[in-house]
């Protein structure tokens, strides 16, 4: 095997008679064309008492990385001990999945990157909370997008970062504010346990985490780095660290 294989974790969306695995082309797209990997979906099977019904140290002994993607529903609140607002969709099974895949991947020491939802499922994986309508608060911007807008206006740049002054992010982009999207409702409003705060918003909420105490590469992102990744320097810089810690996985492996 000469590329890495990359596992994206799936949400579940009924159709018809039939629940679907799926996960938004883009993430794929961008694991193909900023990493020059290959995606592999990661179903998010439960059984009926909504436990995870799948081998995970059985899949992660054949992942080089894990994605996980942002998507229309949010994590559920009990999770972080608070009960569900009106207004918000929901996932089982990815919760399922997620909370349990992001510390078996950090124990091993598997690259991780999480986007949007995954950013807010690692933080909630790591004992912390969640606002779940940050645009109630007062404290903060509106950070969603206008859904009536084109996809690139969506997906273009709406609101400067502050990154944490020799964070992973900085070292990796080597400036301290940058320029990103904003897709999103929910935001932190606890940082989990260990975890430190790579880069902040200009309202102060928090857009980026990472382990520091991680055997390896591992990095959340409120925004959407994988929408034309290429084109975008910060984006770019995020992935291909992610590449180099899953081909670095892959060699110490044999290559297998």
């Amino acid at each position: 095997m000469s590329k890495p294989l990359i596992g994206l974790v799936c949400e579940v969306n009924q159709d018809g008679l039939h629940p679907y695995h799926r996960v938004s082309e883009k993430y794929a797209r961008a694991v193909v064309d900023a990493m020059g990997a290959v995606p592999v979906l990661i179903p998010a099977l439960t059984n009926a008492e909504n436990q995870l019904d799948m081998d995970l140290d059985a899949l992660l002994d054949h992942l080089h990385g894990v994605l996980l993607p942002g998507g229309y529903s949010n994590v559920e609140p009990y999770h972080y001990g608070e009960t569900s607002r009106a207004g918000t969709q929901h996932d089982k099974a990815r919760d399922s999945l997620a909370l349990a895949i992001i510390p078996a991947a950090i124990k091993r020491g598997v690259p991780l990157l999480a986007i949007c939802r995954g950013f807010q499922e690692m933080n909630v994986a790591y004992g912390g909370s969640l606002h779940q309508h940050v645009e109630e608060l007062g404290d903060y911007n509106d950070h969603r997008e206008n859904k009536a807008d084109a996809i690139g206006i969506q997906y273009g740049h709406s609101h400067s970062i502050t990154l944490t002054s020799d964070g992973v992010l900085q070292q990796l982009y080597g400036k301290s504010e940058a320029r990103v999207n904003s897709l999103h409702g929910q935001g932190v409003h606890q940082v989990g346990k260990g975890l430190r705060v790579e880069a902040t918003s200009e309202d102060g909420l928090v857009e980026a985490f990472t382990d520091p105490k991680g055997q390896s590469f591992n990095l959340a992102v409120q925004w959407h780095p994988e929408y034309q990744v290429t084109k975008d320097d910060l984006y770019q810089s995020i992935f291909s660290a992610f590449a180099n810690a899953c081909s670095g996985r892959l060699q110490s492996q044999g290559g297998r």
